[in-house]
C-alpha cells in the first residue's frame, strides 16, 4: 500500500480507502463487516471514511465498537455533517455543527476525529457561521482537519479565501471513469489551494467491476439487486454503458490488472487524489481493491479507456 500527503495537512492517507456507505451498521451483517476492517488494516489500509447519517448514526457506532482495540495512531478517522439526523436535525449551522460533533465523537468513541467534513453545502446557513464553527471545532481539539463533500466551486473558492478560519484539506466528489464532473472546476480549484479530492464511487457503486452484462439480469447479490445498497446505481445500467464497460477488461488484461484494478488505478493517475475510497462486504473484495495501490499502468491504456467510454 502507497500512501499520500492529504492536501496541506499532516496526514498521510492510504491510497485505496475504506468506506462505511450502505455497508457497515446498514448492509452487511456485523461479524462479517469485522472482517472487512480487520482486512483493511493487514492490507494497509489506514484511512477509515464514515459519516454520521450512514445508518442514522449506526455506522459510527460499529466503527467505534470496532476500532476501539486499536491504537488511534494507527487509523485516520474521517466523519461528516449536514444530512437530517432527525425531523429538526440538519444543516451546517453554528448549533448544528456542535451538536452533530459531539454526538459522532460519542458514537465513534474517541477524543478527536482527524478530518471532518461537511457532507453537502447549506444553502440556508451563511458561509461565515459555518466556516466560524469549523474553525472553533479544530481549535477546540476535537477535529485536527477540515473537508467538504460536492461543494460547488465558487463556495469553495470563497471559504479559501476567507480570513481568519482553518482551511479546508479535502474534497470528497464522486470521480471515476464514467464521471468525471470534478476535472473541470473542482480538481483545478482544489489543487491551487492546498486541497486533495478523497473520491467516492471510483467504481461507479460496482459497475467499473464489470460484473453487470448488457441485457443481463444483475448478478445475485449485487448491489443492484438490493434495495438497501442499490441507490442511484440506474444510470449506469443502460446496456450502452455495460457494453462499453465490458470492452474494457481487455484494456485492464494487457496491463496485468482486475477491471476494477485498472479503474481505480485511472482514478489515481491524478496527483491531486489522495485516496479513492471503497466498500466492501467480502475481505477478499478489499484485497483486490487494495492491490491497485502503486500500478504501473502504460498512460496510452487509460486514453484508450477513456476513448471507449466517450
Amino acid at each position: 500500500m502507497l500512501y499520500r500527503q492529504l492536501g496541506s495537512s499532516d496526514l498521510r492517507v492510504s491510497e485505496i480507502s475504506l468506506g462505511s456507505w450502505l455497508t457497515f451498521g446498514v448492509g452487511v451483517e456485523a461479524d462479517r463487516a469485522r472482517t472487512v476492517v480487520d482486512a483493511a488494516f493487514d492490507l494497509g489500509i489506514n484511512f477509515i471514511d464514515t459519516a454520521n447519517v450512514y445508518g442514522r448514526g449506526a455506522a459510527e457506532e460499529f466503527l467505534g465498537e470496532t476500532l476501539k482495540t486499536r491504537s488511534r495512531d494507527s487509523y485516520v478517522l474521517a466523519t461528516k455533517v449536514y444530512f437530517p439526523m432527525s425531523d429538526r436535525d440538519r444543516g451546517l449551522s453554528a448549533a448544528q455543527i456542535e451538536k452533530q460533533l459531539d454526538a459522532s465523537l460519542r458514537r465513534l468513541q474517541v477524543d478527536v476525529i482527524d478530518l471532518y467534513q461537511c457532507h453537502r453545502y447549506d444553502d440556508e446557513t451563511p458561509l461565515e457561521e459555518t466556516m466560524g464553527a469549523l474553525t472553533r471545532a479544530v481549535r477546540s481539539g476535537k477535529v485536527r482537519y477540515l473537508g467538504f463533500s460536492e461543494w460547488p466551486a465558487d463556495r469553495i473558492l470563497a471559504a479559501a479565501e476567507m480570513a481568519g478560519v482553518e482551511h479546508f484539506v479535502s474534497s470528497q466528489p464522486q470521480y471515476s471513469m464514467l464521471w468525471r464532473a470534478p476535472e473541470e472546476e473542482v480538481i483545478p480549484l482544489s489543487r491551487e489551494n492546498g486541497i486533495s479530492q478523497i473520491v467516492w464511487s471510483p467504481l461507479a457503486q460496482g459497475v467499473l467491476t464489470g460484473k453487470y452484462a448488457p441485457g443481463a439480469p444483475p448478478p445475485a447479490g449485487s448491489r443492484a439487486t438490493s434495495a438497501e445498497m442499490g441507490g442511484w446505481i440506474d444510470r449506469f445500467l443502460t446496456d450502452d454503458v455495460l457494453g462499453r464497460v465490458q470492452r474494457l477488461k481487455s484494456l485492464a488484461a494487457e496491463a496485468g490488472l482486475s477491471l476494477a484494478q485498472f479503474a481505480l488505478a485511472w482514478v489515481l493517475r491524478e496527483p491531486n487524489v489522495a485516496s479513492a475510497i471503497v466498500g466492501a462486504s467480502r475481505p477478499d473484495q478489499l484485497a483486490e481493491d487494495a492491490a491497485a495501490s502503486g500500478a504501473n499502468v502504460d498512460p496510452a491504456l487509460f486514453t484508450a479507456a477513456e476513448t471507449v467510454l466517450a
